[in-house]
């Protein structure tokens, strides 16, 4: 008798709370340690995400995450000012991180999705990503969302003992209706 495949994950678009930063904390910290998706070197403290958090909350930014099934957070999705400046209040960088044993399984997209779903929500006009230009996965995924390429800034850091190059791809939404100065 052939065996039956097991079901899939029960995967859910879920809003993070204070009760995911540890392992928000910990899906980040192994993509400072190992990757060059960010370009830091130190892990983050549990004080520094809960300070990020908090930022977050009391701006209206949402963090939105992954639960493979209930209880695991699979990976998490976000954005911050593109700028400090009043003119760039349609613009947010987003982020999107997903744990080491769950990559390849569309968790990036589905996070990608949202996150695209809740700019226009929020009225924002332009999402854009800072991508190390190795990280062929991620240049991929929002390549296949719409994203462009809008320019490369060569030796922009320095990690594991080599010059990094930061691509900078964004997509342009058709939101905000009616823009306005100020």
């Amino acid at each position: 008798m052939p065996r039956k495949k097991p079901p899939p994950p029960r995967r859910a678009v879920i809003r993070c709370t204070a009760e995911h930063l540890p392992v928000i904390r910990e899906i980040l910290n192994d993509a400072i340690l190992n990757t060059t998706a960010l370009y830091e070197y130190a892990p983050r403290t549990a004080e520094s995400m809960r300070e990020w958090f908090a930022v977050r909350e009391q701006g209206g930014i949402p963090v939105i995450g992954i639960e493979w099934e209930p209880g695991v957070l699979a990976g998490f999705a976000t954005w911050g000012p593109f700028r400090p400046r009043a003119a760039y209040k349609y613009s947010a960088e987003h982020s999107v991180y997903v744990a080491e044993q769950f990559r390849g399984e569309g968790v990036g997209r589905q996070l990608m999705q949202a996150i695209i779903g809740e700019a226009r929500q929020k009225d924002l006009h332009m999402l854009i990503a800072g991508i190390d230009a190795t990280n062929v996965a991620s240049i991929a995924l929002h390549s296949s969302l719409g994203f462009r390429c809008c320019g490369t800034v060569r030796e922009a850091g320095f990690k594991f003992g080599r010059w990094l190059d930061l691509e900078f791809w964004q997509l342009l939404l058709p939101t905000p209706e009616h823009p306005v100065d100020g």
